[in-house]
């Protein structure tokens, strides 16, 4: 029994001695995060181990996740209503800013409801398999974030993956699947992850409407960064023609929490239905306040979009006219490719003795062969950032024979 439940020495050395030796697998492998220490505030520049660095390696698009209206809101919020919310909020109840919260991330998303989450993992976590049921078939692009992978393993629908952005192989497969379920559901990152490239959601929703098909569209790095700040539905002008759109605060926008926007009777569905919404204790009132205020910044300072932009293509162009691999990066997601998981790990350490903090990233999160370092530039970043991290990817670069 001591054995079975892990109680008692015998049990403990049992349970430690499996976890000892997975992890020295994963050591080897090289598959191990290092976990760098902020200092302070994140930001396009941020003390991280006690140093200063340039930071290439944070969802903080607009660079707001330091912004004194956020924290400000956040202050006036705690003095009012307190900071622990209590419990899940359906069971504790909410304050009004969750409801001011709703209507605008109605407002952003352009849908007639909205509703948040406690984080943007748990929307998708959730809602998938709140939507979907025996009898459903699931159509998931096979890069995916896991986030999708895990609500789409959650439900008891049928599960098809199609080919990256691949419209001719999601057209095979609808017409595989058509008639033959209750309901089909296809389900993309807006904006993927790893390489930066965009889904085409203009093909998507075409085929959606062929084939009598929901589409459900994860846009965690779109907002704030395509279509006018409002994500990449709205790039390719089809808000109306997709059925749930999802979305983070803890991205473009700077603070924490998952959101998803669409038809009001959708919305109290999955708020009555999503078990991470109701089985979750809700984020402190503190940061709907944040949450709210970022939704009005990004909404009206349109001129940080264009920062975030024009920084990256200077960015971008330059790693391209060194001889850098960058993939297909269509966003201020832009990796460089390596293809070996100990050059990338070289290359991320030396460009840390520069002063660019950066991460390897290497299998599983990548394909064997696509290990890279990913790059985010920052609507903050300065031309001197750029250039000093230009320089150093040059330096490496050539040490390492990568250009």
């Amino acid at each position: 029994m001591y054995i079975l439940y892990g109680v008692g020495f015998m049990g403990k050395t049992w349970v430690k001695e499996i976890y000892a030796k997975k992890l020295q697998e994963m050591i080897e492998r090289g598959e191990i995060w290092e976990i760098r220490r902020l200092n302070g505030p994140t930001g396009p520049r941020a003390l991280v181990n006690g140093r200063e660095m340039i930071i290439l390696s944070s969802n903080n698009y607009l660079n707001l996740a330091n912004d004194p209206r956020l924290k400000k809101a956040a202050i006036e919020a705690m003095e009012k209503y307190g900071w622990g919310p209590g419990a899940v909020w359906a069971i504790a109840g909410y304050h009004e800013l969750l409801d001011e919260l709703h209507r605008k991330i109605a407002e952003f998303k352009r849908t007639e409801a909205g509703l948040v989450f406690p984080t943007g993992f748990a929307v998708n976590a959730g809602t998938i398999p709140a939507i979907t049921e025996q009898g459903d078939v699931i159509l998931s692009d096979e890069l995916n974030h896991g986030s999708i992978i895990d609500g789409i393993r959650l439900s008891r629908a049928e599960k098809i993956v199609y080919k990256h952005c691949d419209m001719s192989d999601l057209e095979d497969k609808l017409r595989q699947v058509h008639g033959k379920y209750n309901k089909i559901l296809i389900v993309t990152d807006g904006v993927f992850s790893m390489d930066g490239d965009i889904a085409p959601l203009d093909k998507i929703v075409k085929l959606a409407r062929e084939f009598n098909a929901m589409v459900y569209v994860d846009d965690a790095h779109g907002e704030g960064v395509l279509g006018d700040g409002h994500g990449s539905p709205a790039h390719f002008g089809v808000d109306d023609e997709v059925d749930f759109h999802v979305g983070t605060f803890s991205k473009a926008l700077g603070s924490s929490g998952g959101m998803i926007g669409g038809d009001y009777e959708v919305i109290e569905f999955i708020r009555n239905k999503a078990r991470t919404w109701l089985l979750s204790t809700g984020f402190p009132p503190a940061v709907a306040a944040a949450n709210l205020k970022s939704l009005e910044i990004v909404m009206t300072e349109k001129d940080r979009i264009r920062r975030l932009w024009d920084n990256r293509n200077y960015f971008k162009k330059r790693l391209d006219e060194m001889g850098f691999n960058t993939g297909k990066s269509q966003t201020p997601i832009v990796p460089v490719i390596v293809g070996d998981t100990k050059k990338a790990r070289e290359l991320a350490r030396m460009l840390w003795d520069e002063g660019i903090f950066v991460v390897p990233i290497v299998y599983p999160m990548v394909a064997r062969g696509t290990e890279r370092i990913r790059n985010q530039v920052n609507a903050g970043h300065t031309k001197e950032d750029l250039d000093k991290a230009l320089a150093a990817y040059e330096k490496a670069g050539k040490k390492l024979g990568l250009i």
